[in-house]
């Protein structure tokens, strides 16, 4: 067996392959795992006790997982003395499939992201995040219930490309020579970021996009962009979204022009709305008719920013999970940051983590798993048994711990 970062492999594991661009999952796969920074501790064991609990559960003892565990972090910089050592790289582009916590990234001192260096390195281009409502829990709108939507966010380009120069470095200054020979003013005393908006990144992801439409019986994809400003990137994104949709999905959609156009704006049975809408008045969409979307695709910044409203429209982040999907690998993954000054307290919300779990379940066709892990998270916030970000928010819930919370949900399977 192979061996990364100096950890060999476990011996009693299988390999998840691709044939025929889809996956082929053993019975025993090896997951490669990022516990994470601060409170990954605490959420990483209580959601892995989860996992192994639905697994048991829905294959009575003939499949499990076989954790790997790999490095990124503190831990790894601990370790190896490196955020990101090379050996979890090859770990993730062998095993396929990864599950992390979260992770930390020193602010400034020219240290990149992890996640973004994760995303850019194993191309994983697509951020996938479902926001949804759970039932009971708190919420700052009346009717969060509505909003039940699935952001594809294009996860390697624009202004996260990690193209920038420091204001008064030779590189910054010479490229602010270089405009003004295009005749752009541009601040001396400015840093200078590059914002790249591709055909292959955009075609990547709204194909995506359109095809989990196609698969889950979604009735509308928005193309979501600044377009009105930004003409040649996110105007080019949007039109770009509409070409692909156009030449590879004829025959699953109809555009909002064409809705009007040929069909009087009455919705042809089966078919898949492709709209599109700019950003910042999609914020007020979400809040006053989020009913009206279900599947959107965007830009990078875009889709950071709409999934965290999202999710804070529904409770929280606590309950957002993501995944970033390429088409040689997977990384499923907490949404919300390390908060060190809770680490090791046993009392931070891991729904992030076990819900990115559903999605890697679903991802690998282990639908059933998914399914009892979903079930028994609902009912035991319905039961009103919850960590205390849900607990301040919910009237006459009980106050548990991460691993009790953990321990609720196992009971409720």
């Amino acid at each position: 067996m192979p061996t990364f970062n100096g950890v060999p492999t476990p011996e009693d594991g299988g390999r998840i392959s691709v044939q025929n661009n889809k996956l082929v999952v053993p019975d025993n796969p090896t997951i490669p795992y990022i516990e994470g920074d601060g409170i990954g501790r605490d959420i990483w064991k209580a959601s892995q006790r989860v996992f192994d609990a639905a697994v048991e559960k829905a294959y009575g003892g003939k499949r499990r997982v076989v954790w790997y565990e790999v490095f990124a972090g503190e831990k790894a910089f601990n370790k190896f003395s490196e955020w990101l050592p090379k050996g979890t790289l090859d770990a993730i582009q062998y095993f396929i499939v990864a599950i992390k916590g979260p992770l930390t990234t020193p602010v400034g001192g020219g240290i990149r992201s992890l996640n973004v260096t994760l995303r850019q390195v194993l191309d994983l281009y697509a951020c996938v995040r479902p926001v949804r409502y759970f039932n009971g829990v708190g919420a700052p709108v009346k009717h969060p219930e509505k909003l039940d939507v699935v952001i594809f966010r294009e996860n390697t380009e624009d202004v996260y490309s990690g193209i920038e120069f420091q204001e008064g470095s030779d590189r910054a200054s010479k490229l602010i020579e270089f405009l003004k020979d295009y005749g752009y003013q541009v601040n001396p005393d400015s840093g200078i970021g590059i914002k790249p908006i591709s055909i292959t990144g955009t075609k990547n992801l709204v194909r995506r996009a359109i095809q989990y439409a196609v698969d889950h019986k979604k009735k509308v994809v928005t193309l979501v962009h600044k377009g009105n400003i930004m003409k040649y990137t996110e105007g080019a994104f949007r039109d770009w979204g509409y070409q692909l949709a156009k030449e590879e999905f004829r025959d699953h959609i109809v555009t909002e022009d064409e809705l009007w156009k040929d069909h009087n704006g009455q919705m042809p049975e089966g078919k898949i709305l492709i709209n599109d809408r700019i950003a910042d008045a999609m914020f007020q969409q979400l809040l006053l008719r989020p009913d009206e979307y279900s599947v959107i695709a965007t830009p990078n910044l875009n889709g950071d920013y709409l999934s965290d409203a999202c999710a804070a429209q529904v409770g929280g982040l606590g309950l957002a999970p993501g995944a970033n999907i390429g088409d040689a690998a997977a990384v499923f993954e907490a949404t919300h940051g390390t908060a060190p000054k809770y680490a090791d307290k046993d009392v931070i919300n891991p729904g992030s983590v076990m819900l990115s779990g559903v999605m890697m379940f679903e991802h690998m066709g282990w639908q059933e798993v998914a399914d009892m892990i979903i079930n028994a998270i609902v009912k035991t916030i319905e039961q009103k048994k919850v960590t205390y970000d849900l607990e301040r928010q919910m009237e006459g819930a009980t106050k548990v711990k991460t691993s009790e919370f953990a321990t609720a949900i196992i009971e409720n399977m």
